[in-house]
């Protein structure tokens, strides 16, 4: 499968950029490149950016955490930018507690936060 999600790297950070809208494969596919990439070039910061994202279901919400909780386990830290106000109510009224997940409204934002947090 090619992958729908792009993943640069800068320095000790990557960067995910969700640009369209994924199937509950292509959201695992993502986890499994994001860790992939975490270890290949030994990253200590993680942003996903989602600002892209128009809807987002159950099976998505619950991803974006499961994500963040493997990438914490191999040693990194991860910011989640760009969440639209649609897609937040959405979140919270799927039960998505992101608490201990820092999030941004941008992708300026979210390096700032991981960078102060080193």
């Amino acid at each position: 499968m090619a992958r729908r999600v792009p993943i640069i790297s800068q320095g000790d950070l990557l960067i995910a950029a969700v640009q369209e809208e994924l199937s509950d494969g292509d959201i695992q596919e993502m986890q499994h490149s994001i860790l992939k990439e975490v270890s290949r070039r030994a990253a200590s910061k993680v942003i996903l950016d989602v600002s892209l994202l128009d809807v987002i279901d159950s099976f998505g919400t619950r991803m974006l955490s499961d994500i963040a909780a493997s990438v914490a386990l191999r040693g990194a830290r991860i910011a989640i930018v760009g969440i639209r106000p649609e897609i937040a109510m959405a979140m919270v009224l799927l039960g998505l507690n992101l608490e201990n997940i820092p999030t941004a409204l941008n992708l300026d934002h979210g390096i700032a936060i991981l960078r102060d947090r080193s």
